[in-house]
This record gives structure tokens, C-alpha cells and sequence, in this order.
């Protein structure tokens, strides 16, 4: 569903993604991961078309990022590392506004609606103004409109991220009760987050794709946990 060549995008000196390749498939949830500046956001923004990259190409649902990106964004659910949204919107309108732009209308609205508020438990907030919301809720809010129009593909960069620990466990189990009939790529940079929903990971570094293996393969080859894993292949590519 996702197929990436060569994908590179640079930033005046700065290389922010090198030239990286990678498939994803339907029921693969893939942990993206790297250190700060490494270039995973980087790489996400340009798979959802919100930047466009300066040679090497990608496809998502066959449909190409250059050519067809309105197809693209048919077909994925972007979560931003900083989610946008209007802040002088009450949740229940920002939705509604989604569902606008998703053309997403009549009776199907009213069904996506309940489902997403129940799915990401915004219930008590549907009213209150979003600049109201604490961070763990604009997050919520920030899935909600990604997973609303029920999208094959999801782009979630740190989806976790603000959440206290029983909502964490509540998105994770969302991503696992999904990921059999979507295709999930999640960066992260909690460990324990790739052990509990990812059955494969990418670790990048400076741009480069350093490792691309499943969870419990590295922690067989590595023989320690993921943690160590993570440093001794970041480190490795920084020495």
C-alpha cells in the first residue's frame, strides 16, 4: 500500500532524508524511529503531500505523491507531529469541518461522528472550544480527524504524544484493533510503544534508513531490549 524509492528531501545544507526506500504493506503496522532530527517527520510530511521532495519518489493505494496527490490524500489519515486545528472551533465544529472537506455528508456524517467522537472518547469536549482543550485532548481531537472518512492508510507521528498512561493504552489498543485492515506507519519515541502495536521497525538516523527489522529480531540479535538497541545503532551512526 505504501512504496518508497529514493525519497529525498534537503533543506538548504541540511540532508533532512536521504535518499530512503522502504514497502509497507496492509496489516503492518510500522514503528518509525530515530532520534531527534533524524528525518522521520520529515519523510512523513512528504508521504502525505504536505511537502514535496526533491528527488525519488512514493506511492500510496497506487496512487503517486507528485501526479496524484489529491488520490493520495483520499487514502490516508495524517496525524501531524503538531496537529493543527482552529483553536477558536469547538470540537464538534472542527469535525464537521473535516467531514466538509472529506465530503463526508448526510447520514454517513452522523454515523463517522458517533463512531470517531466514541472511538477516541472526546464525548465530554464535543462542545468546549479547542483552545480550551488540554494537550492529551487536542490530540484525541487531532486522531479523530485522521481516522474519520475510516482511511486504508494512516500517518501517525507521535500519536501518543501528551496522552497520560490509561489513554495511551486506549490509542494503542485503536491502533491494534485497525492495524489488520490498514496499513499503519507510527513514529514514536517511546520503546514500549513499538513493542506493544509495531510488528516491524525502521530506524533512521541523519536521514538514513540504519535498520529495518521486526522488534523481536533486534532484541534476538542485539540480545538486550529495544532501549539498547536504539542506542547502540544511533550511536553506531554517530561515532
Amino acid at each position: 500500500m505504501i512504496t518508497v524509492k529514493q525519497l529525498r528531501r534537503t533543506f538548504g545544507p541540511i540532508i533532512a532524508v536521504d535518499s530512503i526506500s522502504f514497502d509497507a504493506k496492509k496489516g503492518q503496522v510500522l514503528g518509525f524511529l530515530g532520534p531527534n532530527g533524524a528525518g522521520k517527520s520529515t519523510a512523513m510530511r512528504m508521504l502525505a503531500c504536505f511537502l514535496r521532495p526533491d528527488s525519488g519518489s512514493a506511492s500510496i493505494c497506487e496512487h503517486d505523491i507528485l501526479k496524484e496527490p489529491v488520490e493520495v490524500r483520499k487514502n490516508i489519515g495524517y496525524l501531524a507531529e503538531n496537529a493543527p486545528a482552529y483553536s477558536e472551533m469547538t470540537v464538534g465544529s472542527f469535525l464537521n469541518f473535516i467531514c466538509d472537506v472529506r465530503q463526508i455528508t448526510g447520514k454517513n456524517r452522523k454515523k463517522a461522528l458517533d463512531k470517531i467522537v466514541s472511538t477516541c472518547s472526546i464525548e465530554s469536549v464535543y462542545h468546549q472550544s479547542i483552545e480550551t482543550l488540554s494537550k492529551g485532548y487536542c490530540r484525541r481531537v487531532g486522531l479523530a480527524q485522521a481516522l474519520i472518512h475510516d482511511p486504508p492508510v494512516l500517518i501517525l507521528d507521535e500519536p501518543t504524544d501528551g496522552l497520560d498512561p490509561n489513554q495511551k493504552y486506549q490509542v494503542r489498543q485503536l491502533i491494534n484493533n485497525m492495524a489488520k485492515d490498514k496499513c499503519i506507519i507510527i513514529s514514536t519515541h517511546i520503546l514500549e510503544e513499538v513493542e506493544a502495536v509495531c510488528d516491524r521497525a525502521i530506524i533512521i538516523s541523519r536521514g538514513q534508513i540504519l535498520v529495518d527489522s521486526t522488534p523481536q529480531q533486534l532484541k534476538e540479535q542485539y540480545n538486550c531490549g529495544l532501549d539498547e538497541v536504539f542506542r547502540k545503532i544511533t550511536r553506531k551512526k554517530s561515532a
